[in-house]
């Protein structure tokens, strides 16, 4: 069945639109011309786009810039935009569109006209009609409103998720830390027996990781928050109100709660993109971080017979389809993958960072998905980490005892008493006749085995053996 269309204009001429969308001709132009990937662009950026949008006709209301009564009409269709759920449905423009992002800017005046020409147009006898050029992106550029939305959408979705995700991550370790951290286990090093440490020193040192890289997204927030708004076409301003890039940063950050203010220079913020390219980086330190993490969890729970066997995961889901009772670490597992995702799309935003063009970066819409699934994706998967793996672990006591026992690297702590060859001497034996470290410390020097306990107590060698 062919579905029924209208015929909507643009400067290139006439164009079948389907009957109801909100769009028009630019739109449907960028529908047929971009089938790519079908992938449209990411819900936080439409609705920062929108949002955008809301912020730039308060800003040209109050500097004259367009007549009050249409700005208010923008200004509420954008809010009616934000509060409808079928939202993405009158924004079809995929990922792999024109590299300026123009054709999502114009779907964004496009449908925002429409629904304002309809809100100012109720009861009038001569309806006013609100244009998508004219009104909705006056004072703007496609050159600087989509870098300004790739920033705010950036920064809400680490400012309201992500932060708040490693807060909770950083929080479940300390908890775990005071409820476990006093056990003593085998510290090992190319993945091989080593001198032993406190499980809390451990998990100590994931919580430090986490911590360096929220500090240093934080630290990236306020380069988040300075914006392209008001550069228009190539960073000179034309056609915008002196200061409307002030007054659009004072009203998007009403609307927002974020601080958010105009760039320092608009040909940077409109030909480079060095600020995501930047975050994206830390958001790749950061899987490097969560990646470590997750290994170390599935080596600690593996076994549960035949590997580490010194942790064990709470049991989610059945591990096979042909293995009754196995059950696998897949939350850490999950993480992993997140990670690698996360370092993948670095990679892309990396290469995508560097088309700034002379005066415009042509790759905007790739590194506004890929940079705000890496957000989104790291949120959850710090979420999942803590709530579904490290908040619930239990510790096999025993298991970390009988390994400390037969532990021949415990031997180190003689060193300065017996010289290391003799030391090394003694842990061959150990390990070759399959004994504790005592008994054949006993053996082969002149220490009683009271002496020899106190010496090669693993607990007290948690503390530097002093």
């Amino acid at each position: 069945m062919t579905k029924a269309t209208r015929i909507e204009r643009d400067s290139m001429g006439e164009v079948a639109v389907p009957v109801d969308a909100l769009y028009g001709a630019q739109t449907q132009r960028a529908v047929e011309n971009f089938a790519i990937s079908r992938q449209p662009m990411p819900e936080r950026f439409v609705r920062a786009l929108v949002l955008q949008k809301a912020a730039a006709a308060r800003a040209n209301i109050a500097l004259e810039q367009v007549p009050a009564d249409i700005g208010q009409a923008i200004d509420r269709a954008a809010t009616q935009l934000l509060q409808d759920p079928a939202l993405m449905n009158h924004f079809p423009v995929e990922v792999f569109q024109t590299g300026s992002g123009t054709s999502s800017n114009m779907n964004a005046n496009e449908v925002i006209a429409t629904l304002a020409t309809r809100l100012i147009g109720t009861g009038a006898a001569n309806p006013t009609t609100v244009s998508p050029n004219d009104h909705v992106n006056a004072g703007q550029s496609s050159n600087d409103a989509i870098p300004t939305v790739l920033h705010i959408s950036a920064a809400q979705a680490l400012q309201g998720e992500l932060l708040p995700a490693l807060d909770l991550l950083v929080q479940t370790l300390q908890d775990k830390i005071r409820s476990d951290g006093h056990h003593v286990k085998t510290g090992r090093t190319h993945l091989m027996d080593a001198m032993p440490l406190r499980l809390g020193q451990e998990l100590g040192g994931w919580c430090a990781q986490i911590d360096a890289r929220r500090a240093q997204l934080r630290a990236l927030l306020p380069s988040v928050c300075e914006l392209a708004q008001g550069g228009t076409a190539v960073g000179t301003g034309i056609n915008a109100h002196p200061d409307f890039a002030q007054r659009f940063c004072e009203e998007l950050s009403t609307l927002t709660g974020l601080a958010f203010r105009p760039a320092p220079d608009f040909f940077a913020a409109l030909s480079a993109q060095d600020t995501a390219v930047a975050l994206s980086g830390a958001l790749k330190g950061l899987a490097v971080a969560l990646m470590k993490i997750a290994n170390d969890l599935r080596w600690m729970n593996s076994g549960p017979l035949a590997g580490l066997a010194e942790i064990e995961l709470h049991a989610l889901q059945p591990g096979s389809s042909i293995m009754p009772g196995k059950v696998n670490p897949v939350i850490p597992e999950a993480v992993t993958m997140v990670c690698a995702q996360v370092i993948g799309h670095d990679a892309a935003i990396t290469l995508a960072g560097q088309s700034g063009n002379f005066q415009l970066n042509v790759m905007l819409p790739l590194i506004a998905t890929n940079l705000l699934d890496s957000l989104a994706l790291l949120a959850a998967a710090s979420r999942a980490l803590a709530e579904q793996a490290i908040r619930d672990f239990k510790v096999n006591t025993d298991g970390l005892q009988h390994a400390l026992a037969r532990n021949p690297i415990l031997v180190t702590a003689l060193n300065r008493e017996i010289g290391y060859l003799k030391a090394a001497a003694i842990a061959k034996r150990a390990y070759a006749e399959k004994r504790p470290i005592v008994d054949v410390a006993e053996e082969m020097t002149e220490f009683d085995r009271a002496t020899l306990l106190q010496m090669l107590d693993p607990a007290k060698l948690t503390d530097g053996g002093l």
